[in-house]
């Protein structure tokens, strides 16, 4: 599209250097990550995806639990319902044979335990202090705000810091994982959760709370709307839903993210010295395989990665990536402690907003729930911390 023809459509023009640069890297991790493996390479692909769905519709957890709070508006709740919904739908006859194309597929059931909850009640504050999440602050940094990725250093840290204090945590008393297609069977688990979104729903719309944000396209479809954004909340839900099923689907599991980024601040810690056999985690299993690894063999990575990517794809596209180092004192602060909080949080919760709520709960999960109980209340802590740091107005995770 020319620039004639994106300022006629009132967009910004296209940022060429930019999209050069995100497609050209895109290409040659792609490229290298076919050496891999096809999985390796198409996982990626799908990070890319997400990253564009992320971007352009600005589909965000946190600013959609602040707004319901203070404005009473439920949109960004709505379109997550919707997307719980096509989920677990999609997900359901996948989970229940156990298997797909040849290998095995294990959906996203944690145990449910104190330290579950005390990690999503702290995942929930450090959403509003840092101004995103999981995949928040994966788009945002990948859409060239710099306050999000100092908030992504320090979630990083923050993973790893929980990491070595997970054998303490787990201690606390837990009643294992429950999964409601284990325990009734797929179809009525499915049934349940539906019908529990659908009185949510509800209970929500008579105590006041309204969509106050056109969740489709408002004046029709278009191209320009397409390549440009922004997107309407549904269609990016929508894709997401999609998204993760075909990360289910190759990767045999759900769509995860925080423990990428606790494996990136053990890799550095290794680096300048460290030594895994201190810590009961990193000692054996999984994560200390991941840890004699390059970064680009672990598959959440190669994910992560891609979300940054195609974010900074869709950021170009629409004329918005334009990096900033003013940053007040204060926003820095609240972005260190949230990174922190979310780190920690995250470890000790099995997950973030997405490895633990969205992927939990699509694969019927008990701690699913339980965890977005939890994190919804520590959200309320946080926008009530939130004027103590500067920190107002709707930022877009």
């Amino acid at each position: 599209m020319s620039l004639a023809a994106t300022t006629a459509n009132g967009h910004p023009p296209v940022q060429r250097p930019f999209l050069i640069a995100a497609v050209l890297v895109a290409g040659g991790l792609f490229v290298y990550l076919l050496g891999i493996s096809g999985k390796h390479a198409g996982l990626f692909v799908v990070g890319l995806a997400m990253g564009v769905s992320l971007y352009h519709a600005s589909f965000g957890f946190t600013s959609a639990y602040r707004r319901a709070f203070v404005d009473r508006d439920i949109s960004g709740i709505s379109a997550q319902g919707l997307m719980l919904a096509a989920a677990m739908i999609l997900f359901a006859p996948v989970l229940a044979q156990g298997q797909i194309f040849g290998h095995g597929v294990t959906g996203a059931v944690a145990p449910v335990g104190w330290s579950m909850a005390i990690g999503a009640l702290m995942f929930g504050l450090g959403m509003q202090l840092a101004g995103g999440c999981g995949s928040g602050t994966l788009f945002t940094s990948g859409g060239g705000d710099l306050r999000m990725v100092l908030v992504l250093v320090f979630f990083c840290f923050g993973g790893f810091w929980g990491s070595l204090d997970l054998a303490w945590w787990q201690e606390l008393p837990s009643i294992g994982r429950v999964s409601f297609g284990w325990e009734l069977g797929w179809t009525k688990a499915v049934i349940l959760q539906l019908n529990a979104l659908g009185v949510i729903y509800l209970a929500l719309r008579v105590a006041g709370f309204t969509n106050k944000r056109g969740l489709w396209f408002d004046q029709g479809f278009s191209l320009s709307q397409l390549t440009h954004g922004p997107w309407p909340l549904l269609l990016s839900a929508g894709l997401l839903a999609l998204l993760n099923w075909a990360t289910l689907l190759i990767a045999g599991h759900p769509w995860s993210i925080t423990w990428a980024f606790a494996l990136w601040a053990a890799k550095f810690a290794t680096a300048i010295g460290w030594d895994p056999a201190t810590s009961q985690f990193w000692s054996g299993g999984f994560p200390a395989m991941a840890l004699t690894r390059p970064i680009l063999a672990d598959v959440t990575s190669v994910m992560n990665i891609g979300i940054v990517f195609g974010a900074m794809t869709a950021a170009s596209l629409g004329g918005k990536f334009a990096p900033s180092l003013r940053i007040p004192t204060r926003s820095v602060l609240a972005a260190v402690i949230g990174g922190l909080l979310l780190g920690y949080g995250a470890r000790l919760a099995y997950g973030c907003n997405i490895g633990a709520f969205f992927s939990g709960i699509a694969s019927t999960s008990l701690h699913g729930w339980v965890w977005i109980v939890c994190a919804i209340a520590g959200n309320m802590v946080g926008v009530l911390l939130r004027p103590l740091f500067g920190l107002s107005g709707w930022r877009s995770t």
